[in-house]
C-alpha cells in the first residue's frame, strides 16, 4: 500500500512540475517568436539576407538521394530547429 501511494505521489508531482514548467515556456516562445518577426522586417527593410549555412547544400543533397531521416538530423544540428518543426522543414525543402 505505500508503494502505490509513493507511485501516486510521484506521479502527482511530475505532472505538476511539467504542468509548472508548461505556463513558463508557452509566453517565452510566443515572444521569442513576435521578436524573430520583428528582426526578420528590419532585415527585409534594411536589404539585408541572411547567409545561407553551407550545410543546407548537404540536407539538399542526403533529399536528392532519399535520406530523409538524414537530411532532419542535420538540418536540425545547423538550425536547432525541433524535431517537428525540422521535418515539416525538410518536407517543404523536397516540393
Amino acid at each position: 500500500m505505500d508503494t502505490s501511494f509513493m507511485a501516486l505521489a510521484l506521479f502527482v508531482l511530475a505532472v505538476a512540475v511539467v504542468g509548472s514548467f508548461d505556463r513558463r515556456t508557452k509566453p517565452l516562445e510566443r515572444r521569442m517568436a513576435r521578436l524573430e518577426q520583428k528582426v526578420d522586417l528590419l532585415m527585409a527593410h534594411l536589404g539585408v539576407e541572411e547567409p545561407a549555412d553551407p550545410r543546407m547544400a548537404e540536407v539538399d543533397a542526403l533529399l536528392t538521394q532519399d535520406k530523409k531521416i538524414a537530411a532532419i538530423k542535420v538540418y536540425r544540428e545547423v538550425t536547432g530547429a525541433g524535431l517537428v518543426e525540422a521535418k515539416e522543414a525538410v518536407e517543404r525543402r523536397m516540393r
